[in-house]
């Protein structure tokens, strides 16, 4: 190959790949020099460098200047003084000196072997080419054509490179054939020795709120940010939003006009529902955005367990826990405080269950018995279990000694009584039809006790 077909090799290789000249170059010279060890031997000291001017490969073998006579010398590693210096004159004895050499040519084995070592090089430029270019887009929303199924992940061209949008990164439901658009967020590019892979997904909550910021103006220009985001892919979501400026309504302008950029968002999304709350700091106000549109009567906080208890209308029940618990779960998810909801008429009966059962520990009073119940207190078993420290938080038990007692009084009176339920909703649960034999005989019972309880009294 003379210097002219070289450099248009070169040149052109660099433009079609698009790999910068300078690594083309690298590979031809590591080619020349792995076909000149094998001639020179493995002792060899070789370089191989373009030559910009003539264009061609120069190579060059390092030998050390010594005074012998020729017949002694090894050729390829020594050379004689008088002959050294014809090439360099102020060159002298132990100098190692590059004598340019003429390549070798290439039998057919050295050719195939130079060309694996280009096609290499080559190959490991275009990987780090395209890491370098998509590990920048990590985090972006990409488009891309699918072709084909592997193992249930879907492959999708994106031009120069192919990536995977793995099965559970699919939304459930949804049918792509080959040739169709995708569209997807880039979630992850990791090195592999296949070279870079790039993973794709749309169940992503990132994936949503890159979709908003793509819709909606505000968002892009972060006067309205996206705080949080909760999904259940396919079929519903919520995200909680936040407005830096008082005159703009983060959910308005999420919706849109007459709904039109949520619709959008939704139709990429095939169908899955959106609710858009405005967040807050304060918890029991995020929890209420969080749960609508079902209507909340009140909230206990439990700063502790980070958790609440949701009280509602009876009429709210289902549609606060919304269909198969989807609503209360996302809820839950987006606000990070666990949630149980409980109907009104449940949550009398329970306390009045909690009232009558506390009531039955000595020395317990109607009032004492509503403070134990307002302190976490459900019953004589969680009264005598807990420790001193949390009996002195209950208003009226201020002293260790107080307290002790207390635990002492309920762990005897849940010997004697175990946990005692209210007649009322014993009462209630019989006109409901929810009661066997076996319940009515315990009923009963604890009828029995709690009149020999007034009898030992008197």
């Amino acid at each position: 190959m003379n210097s002219t077909e070289l450099t248009r090799v070169i040149e052109s290789v660099g433009k079609d790949r698009g790999i910068k000249k300078e690594i083309i170059i690298s590979a031809l010279e590591q080619a020349i020099l792995m076909a000149a060890q094998k001639k020179y031997g493995p002792n060899a000291i070789l370089e191989a460098h373009y030559n910009t001017d003539s264009g061609e490969i120069d190579l060059f073998l390092f030998k050390k200047v010594v005074d012998s006579e020729p017949e002694m010398l090894e050729e390829s590693e020594e050379i004689n003084l008088t002959e050294a210096r014809e090439l360099d004159p102020d060159c002298s004895i132990g100098d190692e000196l590059g004598v340019k050499v003429e390549t070798p040519g290439f039998g057919r084995i050295d050719a195939q072997t130079a060309k694996q070592v280009i096609f290499q090089k080559v190959r490991d430029a275009e990987r780090e080419i395209i890491f370098n270019e998509f590990i920048h887009r990590k985090g972006e929303v990409i488009t891309g054509i699918a072709r084909r199924m592997e193992r249930g992940n879907l492959i999708i061209d994106l031009g120069k490179t192919d990536a995977i949008l793995p099965r559970q990164d699919i939304i459930p439901g949804e049918m792509v054939k080959p040739g169709d658009r995708v569209q997807a967020y880039l979630s992850d590019v990791a090195t592999t020795t296949r070279g870079p892979q790039i993973y794709l997904s749309r169940t992503s909550p990132k994936y949503l709120m890159k979709l908003f910021e793509m819709e909606v103006p505000e968002v892009r220009d972060g006067i309205v940010e996206i705080k949080l985001c909760a999904r259940e892919p396919g079929a519903r979501a919520k995200i909680a939003v936040i407005s830096k400026d008082r005159d703009i309504d983060p959910v308005g302008a999420c919706v849109g006009m007459k709904g039109v950029r949520v619709q959008n968002v939704i139709q990429e999304l095939r169908g899955e529902k959106i609710d858009i709350i405005p967040w807050s700091d304060n918890p029991v106000v995020f929890v209420r955005s969080a749960l609508s549109p079902a209507e909340i009567s009140s909230v206990r906080l439990d700063e502790r367990a980070k958790a609440m208890e949701i009280m509602v209308e009876d009429d709210q029940l289902s549609l606060a826990i919304g269909r198969r618990g989807q609503n209360v779960r996302l809820a839950s998810q987006i606000t990070g405080w666990k949630l149980d909801i409980i109907s009104k008429s449940k949550l009398q009966r329970r306390t009045s269950d909690s009232i009558f059962n506390l009531q039955h520990i000595e020395g317990v009073s109607e009032t004492l018995a509503h403070a134990l119940y307002g302190a976490g207190f459900m019953n004589m078993r969680q009264v005598a279990d807990a420790s001193a420290e949390q009996l002195l938080r209950v208003p009226g038990y201020e002293s260790a000694e107080a307290a002790e007692k207390l635990k002492e009084r309920a762990a005897a009176s849940y010997a004697k009584h175990g946990d005692l339920v209210a007649p009322a909703t014993e009462a209630t649960a019989a006109a409901e039809g929810g009661t066997d034999a076996k319940s009515k005989a315990e009923a009963m019972l604890r009828e029995l006790v709690r009149e020999q309880d007034k009898t030992s009294a008197e």
